[in-house]
């Protein structure tokens, strides 16, 4: 069963304040060394998606910096691979709107796929869904299309903004809305044959709709049979500087970091190649988690540091984030905070923000 994949941004918002100021959601670094886009092209590559399309709308410049021709992916062909597809159409007569646009003006890409059946994601639910699994549970089941979703045994305010799925007995949905009081989380990933897809595409469009999962899907104008599948893996939503946060600090649970940077399914990066960190004498780091290239003499603790960060003899780091090349001066603390990109901290300076509201600082900043 050969699948092509879509992972689309269009109607993702920009909801991490300072993190995405100057980048997509979807490029917004993660776990000391990747980007949230990572876990989704992982995925497919580990089941051997070769076509993938991203549909992008606004600020792609830092994610077309770290995609580049897809290499990491295995994704850099000759035939097929990736194809970030910013918008840039110029028919006149086309009245698409929303998503539906990006697919309808690169309709190219699902012609010319190889593809029988599209999977479709988000980049905002981090998983390990098994796409191939997925691929044969919804073949077996006769339905149109197969949505998933996670039973979540205590909703957090991450989940707020999810839609819900109702499950009848069959396995079948009898219900998708947006009721906070239900478990069962649509994690924005659906399968579906391409031929119905692009069949649904057209009705959308021709009906005057935007989006595709909201009125090819959830409305289900032409009654189409919906299976659900049910994750039970590694799941996480980055909605909000606070979800952000959260899932982010819960990485140095060494459960919950295997269960997403599992052996079987690994999850794969742009390489950059950083000599390995340096532990000055007096560093004391605990808990935490340290990605190559940093220099450390100070105190570092239940904390995220990305590559190349730089925290100087009596600095104290806890409980905070800090991303690639930043530089925490002597005698400066920064506790509960997160800090972009390139960010300086001189001497002595305090930063304290509370660890259910984290203080952000944006990137390029010097304080």
């Amino acid at each position: 069963m050969k699948l092509m994949g879509v992972i689309n941004l269009d109607h993702e918002l920009d909801q991490l304040n300072e993190l995405t100021y100057f980048r997509a959601g979807a490029a917004v670094p993660f776990a000391g060394r990747y980007r949230l886009i990572d876990f989704a092209l992982s995925n497919m590559m580990s089941a051997g998606v070769q076509d993938i399309a991203l549909f992008v709308r606004r600020k792609y410049r830092s994610l077309l910096d770290h995609l580049g021709e897809g290499r990491p992916w295995d994704l850099d062909r000759k035939r097929g691979g990736l194809f970030v597809l910013p918008p840039d159409w110029n028919d006149p007569t086309d009245i698409s709107a929303g998503d539906l646009q990006h697919m309808h003006n690169n309709r190219d890409f699902f012609d010319r796929s190889t593809g029988e059946y599209v999977v479709h994601s988000g980049s905002q639910h981090l998983s390990k869904v098994d796409f191939c699994d997925l691929a044969t549970y919804h073949k077996k089941s006769g339905a149109d299309v197969t949505v998933v979703y996670k039973h979540i045994d205590l909703p957090e305010a991450e989940h707020d903004p999810c839609f819900r799925v109702e499950v009848g007995e069959d396995g079948f949905v009898t219900g998708i809305h947006n009721e906070k009081g239900h478990h069962n989380v649509y994690i924005d990933l659906f399968i579906m044959e391409k031929s119905l897809f692009m069949q649904q595409m057209e009705y959308c469009i021709a009906h005057g709709d935007s989006y595709f999962f909201r009125d090819a899907i959830l409305k289900n104008p032409n009654g189409l049979k919906i299976a659900a599948y049910e994750y039970k893996g590694y799941h996480a939503v980055i909605n909000s500087v606070e979800s952000y946060y959260k899932n982010s600090l819960e990485l140095l649970d060494q459960e919950k970091y295997n269960q997403l940077f599992s052996k079987d399914m690994p999850v794969h990066t742009k390489i950059k190649y950083e000599a390995p960190t340096k532990y000055l004498e007096g560093a004391d780091v605990r808990n935490s988690l340290v990605a190559n290239g940093c220099r450390i003499a100070g105190e570092v603790e239940g904390s995220i540091l990305f590559r190349g960060v730089k925290v100087e003899k009596g600095a104290k780091v806890i409980n905070s984030i800090i991303m690639q090349k930043c530089v925490i001066e002597a005698g400066a603390i920064v506790e509960n905070v997160i800090l972009d990109k390139d960010v300086q901290l001189t001497e002595n300076r305090t930063l304290v923000g509370d660890s259910r509201r984290p203080f952000v600082i944006a990137k390029r900043s010097t304080i």
